[in-house]
């Protein structure tokens, strides 16, 4: 019964957020459920297992969705990301269409720009580039795609994006493990993707296909927003308030806090925060906590503070109203970790129940070793919530000290556990349920039947196809 009770509470969760409920009730309501069927205690199960797992999720990381939704802010408010976008526009121009939108994705993503941010930027810019070249609406999903959900989100070293944050407490990395299988991983889904786009323009315009001002009418913005909420850090209602400016800034100034981001981020990581003593950090005030815990959240936290504050002095008169800039993008960052954190608390009731054991046993006996084991275990709950963070953390939760006890003893570095979670989270959280997913199809104005499978050949199957090879180098050669 207890095993039973686990997949009717994850039907029950799965298909009420399809159809946009609030993941907030949802959640506890479905922990409860499975608990019930399962003869557990229900209100010790709501109030210490469910709200302590949640309670950890948000004081571990609310520090990295606070930071990040307001630097996104900042930079739309600012016009930074417009700015960038269109600079790509001009300099690549309608006969590389594709091409651009696809790198101002990835420029914006990995300079720490928030992915919600990002879209609402892209999309009209894509749109304008796509009738310019005369090529059809329906690729413009998948060209934001392969720039904003792919390698700069799980795959580039030192990306800023929360998915890359999440195992650095269970393992002790940082944002900048397995550097070299990342870039090998980057450049397989860019590769690939750009390969699949390409075919695909050249087989519209052999049909004859042409650009159309035709739009299909989006999700209604409440449904679409409790999607989104669980699949980034960004609220995507707070992109109507705050000021946005008229005028642009220069390139130079609209480009520099994305450097910051990354500067600042390699110099924590790697040269500051490795030659200083936190011996004092074991006494028992600080959680009895070691530097490998908190290093990689400190660096992201310290690389988005001083990619603020650049921001801010730069562009100061272009954020004529910048305490409500400040306050929308704080705001923004409340609802999404508030959502994967429910998200985590019914993780961690469904890990707790006797019946979990044999969901465990299975995952734990997959062949190929722990690697596999944790790419198909995280795969499978990234599937299934829809949401990278929330699928890793719930995986990490349950199993990480497994996983690393494991990769110990077979001599496998933290560093690859990292980097294959990491992957493996943003594969399988782009089916159609994804809140970003939706986000994406209605922003451009295109259904799900018209764009979804170029968007699983670039965001899925080009990202099974790296992790397979990652994978395969980490057994092969190890970490580098």
């Amino acid at each position: 019964m207890g095993l039973l009770g686990i997949l009717l509470a994850l039907a029950f969760l799965i298909w009420l957020a399809y159809r946009g409920w609030s993941v907030l009730l949802l959640a506890p309501v479905a922990a409860l459920l499975a608990a019930l069927i399962s003869g557990e205690p229900l209100l010790a199960h709501w109030t210490q297992t469910f709200m302590g797992a949640g309670a950890d999720f948000i004081g571990q990381f609310f520090p990295l969705f606070l930071l990040g939704a307001v630097f996104g802010k900042v930079m739309e408010d600012s016009g930074s990301v417009r700015a960038i976008a269109e600079w790509l526009t001009r300099r690549l121009g309608a006969g590389h269409a594709i091409l651009a939108v696809v790198l101002a994705g990835a420029a914006l993503t990995y300079g720490g720009v928030s992915l919600f941010v990002a879209l609402f930027v892209l999309a009209p810019m894509a749109e304008a580039l796509f009738q310019r070249a005369d090529l059809p609406r329906r690729l413009m999903p998948p060209a934001i795609a392969l720039g904003t959900f792919t390698f700069t989100m799980m795959a580039l070293p030192g990306t800023p994006a929360i998915q890359n944050a999440i195992p650095m407490p269970f393992f002790g990395t940082t944002p900048f493990a397995a550097p070299g299988l990342g870039v090998i991983a980057s450049v397989i889904m860019l590769g690939f993707g750009l390969w699949w786009l390409g075919r695909a323009s050249r087989i519209a315009r052999g049909r004859n296909e042409r650009f159309s001002d035709d739009r299909i009418q989006g999700v209604d913005d409440t449904i679409l927003r409790e999607r989104a909420v669980t699949a980034r850090e960004f609220d995507p209602a707070e992109t109507a308030h705050g000021h946005q400016s008229a005028e642009l800034p220069p390139l130079a100034i609209a480009a520099l806090p994305l450097f910051v981001v990354i500067a600042v981020n390699l110099a924590m990581s790697l040269v500051i925060l490795p030659r200083l003593d936190f011996a004092w950090l074991a006494e028992s005030r600080w959680g009895v906590a070691g530097i490998g815990s908190v290093s990689g959240v400190w660096s992201v936290a310290v690389a988005l503070t001083a990619a603020i504050v650049t921001a801010v002095v730069l562009n100061r008169s272009r954020l004529p109203r910048l305490r409500e800039t400040l306050d929308a993008g704080a705001n923004a960052s409340v609802l999404p970790i508030f959502a994967v954190a429910s998200l985590v608390g019914f993780g961690a009731v469904v890990a707790a129940l006797p019946a979990f054991a044999v969901v465990r046993d299975w995952v734990l006996s997959i062949g190929g070793g722990p690697l596999v084991s944790l790419a198909v275990a995280t795969n499978i709950l990234a599937a299934l919530t829809g949401s990278a963070s929330g699928g890793l953390t719930i995986a990490l939760d349950a199993l990480g000290a497994t996983y690393l006890q494991r990769a110990t003893e077979v001599g496998i570095d933290p560093q690859l556990l990292h980097r294959v979670a990491v992957m493996s989270a943003g594969t399988l959280d782009s089916l159609p349920h994804s809140g970003a997913v939706v986000t994406l199809l209605s922003v451009c104005g295109v259904s799900a039947r018209q764009s979804y499978l170029d968007i699983v050949m670039v965001a899925i199957v080009g990202a099974l196809l790296a992790l397979v090879v990652v994978i395969a180098l980490g057994v092969l050669v190890g970490s580098f």
